[in-house]
């Protein structure tokens, strides 16, 4: 499952009432920064970059750069800059070239998918694995924002959207990365934060991905309670998005009741989502307690420490919390009512 499922890649047109995808979801400060520098990217007509961790939907993003710009008539093409052999991604982006007279523009074949992006936008992924051969003459079309084909005597806009999880920056000033094409890529740059910045936004996301994942299954929303959905947003998703999305597929075909509940989401984190496999210590009542005492105080901060909050969501009484809080040795000097 994909956020783009309902995107086809050559399609330039946003279908009418699509949904905002589930990695742009949410009001946390960090998604707000992202969604503004994506409205200004989106307004201009030079490179963008995405900037993100591995996991986080970042085609989704630059999709919603093509969709708001002056391009979304134009076709939207995805390249995997980290893909196959480097002669075959070269044959894939600029095609078999047919020989003419001398251009200042690239000239690329008809059968590449530079040429099927024109007057639209190719999406280059993992622009940081591109091979060096490729760069040369990516800097020419950035540099230009046009290319030249065999079939067209007038030149072709294109706008080039990148994506990297390395700082292309430092790549380039070691001479890895050609510094004139990473300088056009980073005209206009756009930060994607990792899940763990936006715990907030957890909630927002996963009603999204639950309703995404059960239209194309073919069952009916199958909702998190709200203890399950704290846990989740305690939770530090090395993985991001796609690991967020791959725990919610499992859970939905799995469980059989309407809900999904936090006994059935530990069911599945210990064994799946965990980072590390951590060396099993101290008795049966220890290992309660240590879990009490982690999911009571992501509650806590889940909910900015507002008792009150925090109790209805763990189904108790506030003046058990209180109790409990200094059983489990949590200080509540930040609680409030």
């Amino acid at each position: 499952m994909s956020d783009t499922l309902a995107f086809p890649s050559r399609e330039g047109v946003r279908p009418p009432g699509a949904p905002v995808p589930a990695e742009l979801a949410g009001e946390s400060p960090a998604v707000r920064h992202m969604l503004l520098a994506l409205d200004q990217a989106s307004a201009g007509q030079g490179c963008v970059l995405l900037v993100a961790e591995a996991g986080s939907d970042v085609e989704a993003v630059a999709r919603q750069v093509h969709f708001r710009s002056r391009m979304a008539t134009g076709p939207f093409v995805a390249v995997d800059g980290g893909a196959g052999d480097p002669l075959d991604l070269t044959h894939l982006l600029f095609g078999d070239a047919a020989s003419g007279s001398p251009s200042e523009l690239e000239l690329v074949g008809a059968d590449s998918r530079i040429a099927a992006a024109a007057g639209g936008t190719l999406f280059l992924r993992d622009a940081d694995e591109l091979p060096a051969l490729l760069q040369d003459r990516l800097a020419r079309i950035a540099r230009d924002g046009d290319v030249r084909t065999p079939v067209s005597d007038a030149p072709c806009r294109i706008r080039l959207v990148a994506s990297c999880v390395a700082a292309l920056e430092a790549q380039a000033e070691r001479d890895r990365f050609r510094t004139d094409l990473y300088r056009r890529l980073a005209a206009a740059r756009i930060e994607v934060p990792p899940l763990r910045r936006r715990s907030e936004d957890i909630p927002a996301i996963t009603a999204q991905l639950v309703e995404e994942i059960c239209h194309v299954a073919g069952f009916a929303p199958k909702p998190f309670t709200p203890t399950a959905l704290t846990l989740l947003a305690a939770l530090r998703w090395p993985g991001n998005l796609r690991e967020l999305r791959s725990l919610i597929a499992r859970l939905i075909t799995s469980v059989d009741g309407p809900m999904i509940r936090l006994d059935d989401l530990l069911s599945h984190i210990r064994l799946e989502a965990t980072p590390s496999n951590p060396v099993p210590h101290g008795s049966l009542r220890e290992a309660r307690l240590r879990f009490e005492r982690e999911y009571i105080a992501a509650v806590l901060q889940h909910h900015h420490w507002r008792i009150s909050e925090a109790a209805r969501t763990l189904g108790i009484q506030r003046p058990n919390l209180y109790r409990k809080a200094r059983q489990l040795g949590i200080a509540l000097l930040k609680a409030t009512d």
